[in-house]
């Protein structure tokens, strides 16, 4: 562990054709999301803030979508279609990093968002931001 509290963890889609890093602390704030793109893609969020994550591979194989107001930047891998990570409607200046595609598992203090009802949950977002100290 460095001496900020965070550690730098890698991870990475199926294929291994982008790959990025993301400091944590030892034990990262995470949530699960029942919102449409959340619940059929089973992505637990690490919110974290631009100077906690760097893309080290795969800039160019990275595809974008977006849906309803457009502000979350949802990117795939354009070979193997796993989104790794996306710029979030509740952060559009830091990154969600899915826990799963880390390539170790780390410890996460897990808790549950309502996505399904976004608008009037959205205060409750503020919190689990890994906000630089």
């Amino acid at each position: 562990m460095s001496e900020d509290g965070f550690t730098w963890h890698a991870g990475g889609c199926h294929c291994g054709g982008v790959r990025f890093e993301v400091a944590l602390p030892e034990v990262a704030p995470a949530q699960t999301c029942n919102c449409s793109m959340c619940a059929k893609t089973g992505f637990i969020h690490l919110i974290v803030p631009e100077s906690r994550f760097r893309l080290t591979k795969g800039a160019e194989r990275l595809v974008e979508y977006t849906f309803n107001t457009r502000v979350a930047k949802h990117l795939f891998c354009a070979e193997c279609g796993i989104k790794s990570f996306y710029r979030p409607r509740s952060n559009p200046d830091g990154w969600s990093v899915n826990a799963r595609c880390l390539d170790e598992a780390v410890k996460l203090d897990l808790t549950a968002f309502d996505g399904q009802n976004w608008e009037a949950n959205a205060d409750q977002l503020a919190h689990l931001s890994l906000e630089p100290s």
